[in-house]
Order: C-alpha cells, then sequence, then structure tokens
C-alpha cells in the first residue's frame, strides 16, 4: 500500500469512527427505561443492552463497512479469496504458500501410493483423477494476482509423480483446456467446477477405463436431464462480507443449471435410482464429487454405464474421506473393483489431521516399499 493510499485509509478509518460515535449517541439518547425496573436484578442493563443494539447494530455495520472499503479502495477480501477480474474470484488456497508445503507433498504422495498399494492387496485398481486449479484453467481473469512458485507448476508435478509411480491418472487438464469453447467450466464466484465441466471429467475418465479395464456386470443405460436453473452466490463470496448494506457490491451470482441423472428403467422416481447393490466402482474425493449441484456422480455413472458408491465428503480435502473409506466396514466387506480417488491439485501441499486414524497404520502407509520411488519421482 502506497503512502497516500495509507493516508486515505486512515482519514477513511478516523471518518468512519467518528459517524459511528455519532450514530451510537443515538440509540443512547432514545432509550426510555420501563416503568417497573430493579436496579439490583439487572433487568435495566438487559433492557438497555437489547434496546442500544436494535439502535445501533455496530458489529454489522462495521464488518459490512470495512469489508466495502477493502474491497472498492484495493480490491481485497477476507482471507480466503483472491478478487480477479470481469467478477472472477478464487480461492487463495491456489495462490498462496503453505508451511511445510515441500514436506507435506512428500508426505501426501506417500500417503497416495499407500493407498494405492492397500487397494491391491484387496484387488481394487485405483483410478487418481486430479482436478486442476481453477486459476490454472482461467488465468486470464486472474488478473495482477501472483501464484507462489510453491503453485506455479504444481499440477504438472503432481501429475508427473504419480504417473511415474504406476498410478493411472488422466490429464484432465488439457481435456478442460481444450473445452473451454463449449462453455464455462468453472462457476465463477465458487470454488468449484460447473455441471459442464463435471460432465467432461467424467467422460475422459470413463474412456481411460474402457480402454484398460472391462467392468464387471451388464452395462446400465442412466439418463441425465435438466431440473432447473438458479442463481448460485458462490461459496467465495462468504469471504466478502457486504450484506446487507452493501450487497449490490457482490459480483453477480452465477447460473447453475442443475441436472439429474437416473437409470433409464427406473419407474419409481428418486427412490429407485440406483437400487443395485452390486456396485463396481467407488467414488472418494470433495465436495466436487460430494456436491449434487455438479452432478459429477451423475456423470460418472451415465458414462460408465455402471452404478457406483459415493463416499466423498464436504470440507473435510481428498485424503481423510480416502482413509474412512479403507477403514469401513462396506470396504471390507463388499470391495468394488476400481476406486475413482478425486483429488483437486491445491490440497497436495497441505498438512491433514490424521489424529483420528491409528498411527501405526498411517505409518504403515507411508512406509511402503515404493515410497523412495515416489517421492524422489516428485524431486525430479
Amino acid at each position: 500500500m502506497t503512502r497516500p493510499l495509507r493516508k486515505l485509509y486512515v482519514a477513511l478509518f478516523l471518518g468512519v469512527l467518528t459517524l459511528l460515535l455519532l450514530w451510537s449517541l443515538r440509540g443512547v439518547l432514545s432509550y426510555q427505561a420501563p416503568n417497573q425496573f430493579s436496579v439490583l436484578d439487572g433487568n435495566l442493563a438487559t433492557s438497555f443492552e437489547n434496546h442500544y443494539d436494535k439502535q445501533f447494530p455496530i458489529k454489522q455495520l462495521g464488518t459490512n463497512v470495512w469489508a466495502a472499503l477493502d474491497y472498492v479502495l484495493f480490491n481485497e477480501g477476507r482471507p480466503g479469496v483472491v478478487i480477479g477480474q470481469h467478477d472472477w474470484l478464487y480461492s487463495d488456497e491456489e495462490f498462496k504458500p503453505v508451511a511445510d508445503g515441500q514436506q507435506n507433498q512428500r508426505d501426501n504422495l506417500a500417503l497416495i501410493q499407500g493407498v494405492r498399494d492397500q487397494l491391491a492387496q484387496h484387488d481394487v485398481l485405483l483410478l487418481l483423477a486430479i482436478v486442476p486449479a481453477k486459476s490454472r484453467l482461467y488465468p486470464e481473469h486472474v488478473g495482477d494476482n501472483r501464484i507462489s512458485s510453491q503453485r506455479k507448476d504444481l499440477y504438472q508435478r503432481f501429475h508427473r509423480a504419480v504417473r511415474r509411480a504406476d498410478i493411472a491418472a488422466p490429464d484432465l487438464l488439457a481435456t478442460l483446456q481444450a473445452e473451454k469453447h463449449s462453455g464455462q467450466l468453472f462457476l465463477r464466484t465458487d470454488t468449484h467446477w460447473t455441471p459442464l465441466g463435471a460432465d467432461l471429467v467424467a467422460r475422459q475418465l470413463s474412456e481411460a477405463i474402457s480402454r484398460s479395464l472391462v467392468l464387471n456386470g451388464q452395462p446400465q443405460a442412466f439418463v441425465t436431464q435438466p431440473t432447473r436453473q438458479k442463481p448460485l452466490q458462490g461459496d467465495l463470496t462468504s469471504f466478502l462480507p457486504l450484506a446487507p448494506l452493501f450487497e449490490q457490491l457482490l459480483p453477480e451470482p452465477d447460473q447453475l443449471q442443475q441436472y439429474q441423472t437416473q437409470a433409464a428403467d427406473a419407474a419409481g422416481g428418486s427412490d429407485a435410482l440406483f437400487a443395485d447393490s452390486d456396485m463396481p466402482v467407488a467414488l472418494v474425493g470433495t465436495s466436487y464429487s460430494a456436491n449434487p449441484n455438479w452432478n459429477f456422480s451423475g456423470a460418472l455413472r451415465q458414462h460408465l454405464q455402471r452404478d457406483l458408491s459415493n463416499h466423498a465428503e464436504d470440507g473435510q480435502g481428498p485424503i481423510l474421506p480416502m482413509l474412512k473409506y479403507l477403514q469401513s466396514d462396506e470396504f471390507a466387506n463388499a470391495a468394488p473393483q476400481l476406486v475413482i480417488w478425486e483429488f483437486p491439485e491445491r490440497y497436495l501441499p497441505m498438512a491433514n489431521d490424521l489424529s483420528g486414524f491409528d498411527q501405526a497404520w498411517i505409518t504403515k502407509l507411508k512406509s511402503n516399499s515404493s515410497q523412495q520411488r515416489l517421492a524422489s519421482s516428485h524431486s525430479h
């Protein structure tokens, strides 16, 4: 921030404080005590506090005012969002470096190798779906925001590492880049992909599977149909606390076309969907897979022509849901033929809280015989 801007910011700060002080006096002067009250039981203080809060909601007002100043003057939001051009918002996790990021990458790559080996012990194949960062697919809207060196070529390094470790991982970035002309593939105000982007990825994964694997069971037809279109204020707008006073400053909502996938012969509506318990495919991942707004699991069903079980979770990252799944009764009693692991690239350098798992098991996952090869391939 330059010196003139700092002076302007201080002046605005003092001006707003003065206005807040004057406004607060209205709340004091307009107070009328109840006809009957007792100073000793605290009812008078409670009555005054309730009146003052209604007349002068300082917390909400202050939050809105400072958020508006940061947004309008400095093009900034709360930590968590990076404001690009043309009303595009990005997660700051795609830009900022992570403390101990290199060690976290080594640990996570070792866990990925361990998961692959654990699945192999049950004759289960792993397909890794590395989701590229939104800023990597849409750099034209990033503006002057700089991506840290730790993340600049993260997708390429991640992809090379797992491929050299003989883990199947189709190049989703190349497919999405080639199809940008077909429509918007990531939401403008949200972290996630659009249903179109999710469908393109599902199609590529299905084609990769069909080239190397014959899935168990008979093919089953699934049909995807549009349901409704709705405005969506994306998750990244939560880092712009402008409402209600300055709600008009927020970027225009995305227009989300929603879809639903069901078996072609499902006559009983949603209760009859995917009733077959023999599922050759399991999906594990993050909110990219768990949130029905994007219909990723539905698109996979349609393109694979097979039912699947979905073990993705919101807000947990990609590793914790996978570890939970490996220790679940469902995996122990009915392991699938294939596990698709949706893994956004930005999570690779992030630490994970693994305290809820048996540490001896975690150590064993990390210390498999192929760990050194995977870690060394990453260093190249």
